[in-house]
């Protein structure tokens, strides 16, 4: 009986031992399935000022049409309502948009940038061009190599020389893809895809 008892502890003790190896293997599994995680390379930035979120409803269905990461270019300091209003020649727009080394502030960086190759670039046209923080947005980063493509949303401009200007003055050393796109309205994610499919992506400037 004595001899018995002893065999069945020692079974059930290897047993244990299985079963917290078969846990270690599957956990290290778990680990390594983590660590092979696919990193997007498509990013979708945007900045949107009015209450409306026009740019910000277009950039979510570019975002999805082509399976990118998005960000929000936010202003340290948001806007208001009378700092959009263009009629005024004090309004904060109206000043930013008359001095063309004007850079407002970004809330916040983008720590991951050096993972993307390929970045949108939305905002809506401000006098005929992309509001300031747009530039300041791009010269916070090493963008030499990276593929852009412009898009806006505007109430009546096409994209005019928007992204001429933003290449000329905030990122030379990038690839363009000019002129981009005014986006307007609600565009189906299907009539985005085939913009995007038009871009040839792989063709340099």
């Amino acid at each position: 009986m004595k001899k018995f008892t002893i065999v069945f502890i020692m079974a059930a003790f290897a047993l244990f031992l299985g079963s917290c190896a078969d846990s270690n293997k599957t956990d290290g599994n778990a680990e390594a399935a983590d660590s092979t995680e696919v990193k997007k390379t498509t990013l979708v930035a945007y900045f949107t000022a009015s209450e409306l979120r026009t740019t910000e409803r277009v950039a979510k269905r570019l975002a999805e049409a082509t399976d990118a990461d998005l960000f929000e270019i936010l202003p340290a300091l948001a806007y208001t309502t009378e700092d959009l209003d263009w009629k005024d020649e004090d309004s904060r727009s109206t000043i930013e948009m008359k001095d063309s080394t004007a850079r407002p502030e970004i809330a916040e960086k983008l720590e991951n940038m050096d993972q993307y190759t390929t970045i949108y670039v939305g905002f809506p046209i401000w006098w005929y061009t992309a509001p300031r923080i747009i530039n300041t947005f791009l010269e916070q980063y090493d963008l030499t190599g990276k593929t852009i493509i412009p898009f806006a949303t505007s109430g009546g401009s096409d994209m005019g020389k928007s992204g001429e200007d933003l290449k000329k003055a905030s990122a030379p050393n990038a690839n363009w893809i000019l002129p981009g796109k005014v986006l307007n309205g609600n565009p189906p994610v299907d009539s985005i895809k085939a913009w995007v499919e038009t871009l040839q992506l792989n063709k340099e400037d």
